[in-house]
């Protein structure tokens, strides 16, 4: 038997137009975590990246993409359906991450767009899924 459940995460995307990447469980990943019981999704991702980043400036945008992957967690499969938004932090009221260490997050990075593929090289294929998703605006920088 399969359980399926929702989650919500994002792309988030800072003034210089770097990407918040967290590093957890020997990978480096997007935030995102699992939809709460009376929450919509849009509620699930932003709550999610603040949980786990400690952001607080946070403004979501567009749906980017819905990805599913499949995981064992105590013998049992799951299935996890996952929301991307996209999302728009200002890092100059917050510059300092909380990490949320009971989800195993280790570190967490800004990234500029052109060293993306040091850290899709040790990440997920959905990750790579959801970037593709991003149409960066062509004044970005990268």
């Amino acid at each position: 038997m399969t359980n399926k459940i929702q989650a919500g995460g994002g792309l988030v995307i800072n003034e210089k137009n770097e990407i918040l990447f967290i590093y957890r469980r020997q990978k480096w990943d997007l935030p995102k975590g699992k939809l709460d019981i009376g929450e919509n999704i849009e509620e699930c991702a932003i709550r999610e990246v603040m949980e786990e980043t400690g952001i607080k400036n946070l403004t979501i945008g567009n749906l980017l993409v819905i990805t599913t992957h499949t995981y064992e967690e105590k013998g049992v499969s799951v299935q996890k359906e996952t929301h991307w938004f996209l999302m728009n932090a200002t890092t100059l009221d917050n510059p300092i991450f909380t990490p949320q260490l009971e989800e195993d997050i280790e570190k967490i990075e800004w990234v500029p767009f052109d060293k993306i593929e040091e850290y899709l090289a040790n990440s997920y294929n959905t990750i790579r899924l959801v970037l593709s998703a991003w149409d960066r605006p062509s004044n970005d920088i990268g």
